[in-house]
């Protein structure tokens, strides 16, 4: 169970006045959680929890006292002095923007078993509960089970009972009602209106309970529904109503009570009393998601009038916004897809996730429907070792389907594992199996083929109007009834509904999206072409299933698609045209084809090549992945689940042209300090990784290949095992890759293995290794630099955890090593003797470095003096960064004296961010006045002004200057500079880029330089400024000045570089 977003009032124990609140004991060990998260997920932690709402239980609390505190010490801080719904709620919620969903498991997990064991030990009664289970089918079964109350109380129930429809219908499986004690209890505790700790306020409730399609929202609602009235009816007046969206979104407009008396006739002329009960007045709205209307209507037609007759949809929204019945309590049951329709209606509401069946629930499902112990357990697991199919069994109807066709193989001795492999396998079978020929030996009934053909019809139908229900009327334009679908209602594919009477839906919304997906393929059913009945106007083509935008509108398409490629697969056509007699046609392979080449995947996002990794493993078609990944060279993977390594690794083995890989994994799918992988150690590995690690050695067998030249491996959490076995492949495998980047990678070892593999490595021409967790590795790669064989050219050492001991090594290696001439050290703390020691090999005359990076190593104008006498004599270095030290304009002095000698060969020279002002600009421009060879100057984020602007611009205008790209980005310049920059432009005769972002220049300075710009004799060919792009009279400055000068390209610059300085573009790489 998860909560969301905002909570209310007085569920977090106060009635609105802010200040410290005493908090009841925590059911899950904060502290203990909390200290999980490393120093930088810690404070990210902290500045997630004030963005959640409500903001103001921290408000008593002072931003200073959190940033300080530890983990321990913020533990105590919210479990003391905040409300402890609240701290339950955002603490779950951080670590899921986190991506810690390890933390957020565990912290679901002890909750949830404080719930049971609080319902064990208070030994609340389930007699109305039990009554409520699938064999109930009339009232007196209800009265029965409520001996001891009122007429009015008995009565009651019944009419609730009759207009709600029993919560498990005439159920498939078996023992269905045996479910609905522990499955409803889960949940009480979090719902305000269930649980009789939480204090009850002035505010009225507003209960969202959100979840996948067929996980027991509307069971819950229903329960909670009885569980109110008994609580609160008063003799003569319903307080709860049932409003099943499903059923009326078909109904034309009504008076609110008139809506109302539909399912309680005698509230027709109630209204005032009501109004009167107030908070004791449930309403259930469920299926939000089936409500069908434009996107954002519901929000701008309200309606307060109960006697005013309004389309259904106006008035359930004018329920939402509080207009109609402002004081009840609403609980709205709808899947995640409809969260953002939803949210704007409501007003603080409370977001529950009901999860479904979880893996005990499952596991202890499938050992009651089969007989057989070990049948049971084999089938569980089939299930469960399908990473695509086992998140689905939390919906019972799926675990259900899952047992119908595993129960049959299983007696016939046949392996299970095949069914089980995708979703389109299951429900394939699940299809064919339901619906078999008349009679042993014969072919389908006759009527078989026109009855899929028109099943199918509908579901699609269905899928792109986002509607699950279906009446008489669409079996009719379909020109087909009761009769002729038969086979599929005995087979429990399509189902009478049981609160709308006369309609009719599909077993589960992935039953209805399977059958979607094979309208694409029927013979003679092709949108616009419906076997001759003329009703697929309402049903896109393939390239709009398939498009992002039609799927963002409606995220139902998304499984649609995956089924769609999991059935263009030749075994899976010939097994349907066996079972159904009809014809199934595989040209759509060609327009899935052509779907996925359309795109450039080495620009397409992660998200869209997961999209691609799902589609083509459901088609478990070697062929088709290999023709679909054929134009792929690149390819960036974010594994986020176990589902994706195993689809993953499927389409990568069939990847014939791949040269870059991108790889991010995802904390959670290996195990962390997993130990060393021996054979004595490996009975002891858990389930999860034994499962796991052979799809990881088939992605990793990509590295074989001599076509991949580029690996970026950035973002990730593996395990010693993983690791081993990724550098077993890279070692094993001949020499190819030439551009190496390791970014934030655990565990901490994994660096000192990829630098032993990495040794005389012929190809290796690009190294980058950056992360905290780099301790003992550069040794190691001080080893590897040594090796006759290295020809590493680019090495970029980032955020090193070294001794002092260990940064000696480097200076020695750079002297013997002759290959490498970039070397980019950002972000390492160097003590004086290891500084001093680079120094002194670029002094060396054997030194190859052509370019170095020291930024944001902590450097003050002391190492400048070394560093400028460096300068003196070394012939090879043309470009240095020293962006973010503290150098000063001392430094800057310092500096000038070494760049000056004529030796100095030095082109680019960056300087961000590093404490100068305009004294420092007198040096540099004395300094470019004198013949320098500096070509490329960044001065961005020094405080310059006026008066070093006026100075640099004075050096512009001398012919010696041969400066081609400037850099002042963020220099707090003013309009005033700009009469010497016009003026500096228009005689220099090198500049052909200058950066003026983030400096505001307005109206009046843009003009100015407008004037120069507008010259087609100007050479600058690029300039960037901070601008309004509102702003008319400056775009019409603009589109002057492009008319002028049209080989000039303005950008605009209105943000911050969060990660690259504007001048990254033009140095190292």
């Amino acid at each position: 169970m998860t909560v969301s977003g905002s909570t209310i009032r007085d569920c977090a124990g106060h009635g609105g006045a802010p200040g410290p609140v005493p908090s009841a004991k925590m059911d899950f060990n904060l502290r203990s959680l909390l200290e999980q998260l490393e120093l930088e997920e810690l404070s990210k932690f902290k500045s997630l929890l004030r963005t959640l709402p409500p903001q103001d239980e921290l408000q008593h609390v002072s931003q200073t006292e959190v940033d300080e505190a530890s983990g321990q010490q913020l533990a105590e801080i919210l479990t003391t002095r905040c409300p402890v719904f609240w701290v339950e709620m955002v603490t779950i919620q951080v670590f899921d923007k986190m991506n810690r969903t390890d933390l957020s498991k565990r912290a679901k997990d002890e909750l949830r078993e404080a719930a049971l064991k609080s319902l064990q030990e208070n030994e609340l009664p389930l007699e109305l509960t039990q009554a409520q289970g699938g064999s109930v089918t009339n009232p007196e079964d209800i009265r029965e089970t409520s001996e001891g109350e009122t007429p009015g109380q008995q009565d009651t129930y019944s009419n609730i009972w009759k207009t709600s429809g029993p919560i498990w219908k005439q159920s498939p499986w078996p023992e269905a009602h045996e479910h609905v004690p522990s499955f409803t209890q889960r949940y009480e505790r979090l719902v305000p209106f269930c649980n009789p700790s939480m204090r009850a306020g002035p505010f009225p409730h507003t209960v969202v309970l959100q979840g996948a399609a067929g996980v027991g929202k509307t069971t819950l609602a229903k329960k909670w529904m009885l569980d109110w009235a008994q609580d609160h009816l008063p003799e003569t007046l319903h307080s709860a109503f049932y409003l099943s969206c499903k059923g009326l979104g078909r109904q034309g407009a009504c008076t609110f009570a008139e809506l109302l008396a539909r399912k309680c006739p005698d509230a027709q002329e109630a209204g005032p009393q009501v109004l009167a009960l107030g908070q004791k007045v449930l309403v259930v709205i469920d299926g939000f998601d089936e409500l069908r209307v434009p996107s954002g209507s519901l929000i701008h037609d309200i309606c307060g009038d109960w006697k005013a007759p309004k389309p259904v949809p106006v008035l359930l929204g004018s329920l939402l916004k509080r207009k109609l019945l402002p004081k009840a309590t609403l609980l709205v049951t709808t899947r995640p897809e409809a969260l953002g329709e939803l949210r704007p209606l409501l007003d603080q509401p409370l977001l529950i996730e009901a999860e479904g069946f979880l893996e005990a629930d499952r596991r202890g499902y499938f050992l009651r429907h089969f007989e057989q112990r070990d049948q049971a357990l084999r089938a569980f697991r089939a299930m469960q070792g399908s990473p695509a199919l086992f998140p689905m069994g939390a919906a019972p109807a799926v675990c259900w389907v899952v047992c119908t066709c595993l129960k049959g193989q299983l007696e016939k001795g046949e392996d299970p594992a095949s069914t089980c492999r995708t979703p389109t396998s299951l429900f394939l079978r699940f299809l064919c199996g339901q619906c078999p020929p008349a009679a042993p030996g014969r072919g389908p009934a006759p009527r078989l083929p026109t009855a899929l053909q028109a099943l199918s019809l509908l579901a699609a139908q269905g899928v792109w109007a986002q509607t699950s229900l279906f009446d008489g009327q669409d079996l009719g334009r379909l020109g087909v009834g009761e009769s002729d679908l038969r086979p599929f209602l005995d087979g429990k594919v399509l189902q009478a509904d049981a609160d709308c009477e006369g309609c009719y839906a599909f077993l589960h919304l992935s039953v209805q999206q399977f059958l979607a997906a094979l309208f694409y393929l029927l013979d003679g059913a092709g949108p616009g072409d419906a076997g001759g009945c003329g009703c697929a106007q309402d049903v896109g083509d393939v390239r709009a299933l398939l498009s992002k935008e039609e799927r963002l509108r409606n995220p139902s398409l998304t499984r649609v698609g995956h089924f769609l490629f999991g059935l263009a697969n030749e075994e899976r056509a010939r097994e349907l045209e066996a079972t159904f007699g009809c014809r199934v046609s595989l040209d759509v392979r060609r327009e899935l084809l052509r779907v996925t080449r359309a795109r450039d995947w080495p620009f397409s996002s992660r998200a869209d090549t997961r999209e691609l990794m799902r589609c083509l493993y459901e088609s478990q078609e070697e062929a088709l992945v290999r023709e679909a990944l054929a134009p792929v060279t690149e390819l960036a993977l974010h594994l986020q689940s176990e589902r994706d390594l195993v689809q993953a690794s499927f389409c990568l083995r069939h990847s014939q042209a791949l040269r870059g890989l991108s790889l991010q994994v995802e904390k959670g799918i290996f195990l962390e300090n997993d130990g060393i992988w021996e054979p004595g150690t490996w009975a002891e590995r858990s389930r999860s990784d034994q499962h796991l690690l052979p799809f990881w050695m088939d992605l990793c067998a990509v590295l074989g290949s001599k076509d991949l030249v580029f690996l970026d491996i950035s973002q990730s959490s593996l395990s010693t095992s993983s690791v081993r076995i990724l550098c077993a492949k890279i070692a094993s495998a001949p020499c190819s890759l030439q551009k190496v980047v390791l970014r934030n990678v655990s565990p901490a070892d994994a660096y000192q293995n990829f630098c032993i593999i990495l040794g005389g490595y012929e190809t290796l021409t690009h190294l980058t290794l950056e992360g905290s967790d780099q301790s003992n590795m550069l040794p190691i790669l001080c080893g590897a630099l040594l090796h006759p064989k290295c020809n590493l050219q680019y090495l970029r050492l980032v955020s090193c955890s070294a001794t002092a001991e260990q940064w000696a090594d480097l200076p020695t290696s750079l002297e013997t090593n002759h290959s490498l001439t970039c070397l980019n050290l950002t972000a390492n703390e160097f003590q004086d003797e290891g500084a001093k020691l680079l120094y002194m090999i670029l002094r060396h005359p054997k030194c190859t470095l052509q370019r170095l990076s020291l930024e944001n190593c902590h450097l003050t104008a002391a190492y400048c003096k070394e560093l400028a006498s460096t300068l003196m004599v070394n012939q090879r270095l043309t470009h240095l960064c020293l962006a973010k030290n503290d150098l000063g304009d001392h430094g800057v002095r310092l500096l000038c004296e070494g760049l000056s000698y004529t030796e100095c060969q030095l082109q680019t020279l960056v300087l961000f961010h590093c404490s100068i002002t305009s004294d420092g600009c007198i040096t540099l421009s004395a300094l470019l006045q004198e013949n320098s060879r500096l070509t490329h100057l960044d001065l961005g984020l020094n405080h310059i002004g006026f008066t070093g602007v006026k100075f640099l611009c004075e050096a512009l205008r001398k012919p010696l200057c041969h400066l081609r790209r400037l850099w002042l980005w963020g220099c707090a310049i003013t309009p005033f500079s700009c009469i010497d920059l016009s003026s500096a432009l228009s005689s220099n005769q090198h500049l052909v880029s200058l950066d003026l972002g983030q400096n505001s220049l307005e109206y009046s300075g843009i003009k100015m330089l407008g004037d120069v710009l507008k010259l087609q004799s100007c050479p600058l060919q690029k300039l960037r400024l901070k601008m309004d792009h509102s702003d008319a009279q400056i775009q019409k400055l603009l589109a002057e000045i492009k008319e002028g000068n049209p080989k000039l390209t303005i950008e605009r610059d209105n943000e911050e570089p969060k990660n690259n300085r504007p001048s990254s573009a033009y140095f190292i790489f």
